[in-house]
């Protein structure tokens, strides 16, 4: 019997000028997805500065993570950059890409 994946879609918080490291920013996302009972990965980025990224599973409302974290950080903007992700990983988003690897 053949498994369905998960499929997600992955968002990425920058600041204008706040620091996103040393808040504890992605545990308090992920506290707050396990408050609201709602799947949310997420991680710092490795590959670009004052970076974090979160992952819901595809066409989740994110409206709700978008306001908390405005509360907590007011300068922060969040967008959507990878629609469509079978097991993302978040911190460098170029190993997502499925032809640069051979098994």
């Amino acid at each position: 019997m053949k498994e369905e994946l998960i499929v997600w879609d992955i968002y990425e918080i920058s600041t204008l000028s706040s620091s996103i490291k040393g808040v504890m920013l992605r545990g308090r996302i992920r506290k707050f997805g396990l408050l609201n009972n709602k799947n949310i990965l997420t991680e710092n980025a490795s590959d670009d500065e004052n970076k974090v990224r979160f992952a819901v599973i595809k066409d989740t409302d994110v409206s709700f993570i978008i306001t908390k974290v405005k509360e907590m950080i007011p300068d922060s903007q969040v967008k959507l950059i990878k629609k469509d992700i079978i097991n993302p990983v978040l911190s460098k988003l170029k190993v997502n890409l499925e032809d640069r690897y051979s098994i």
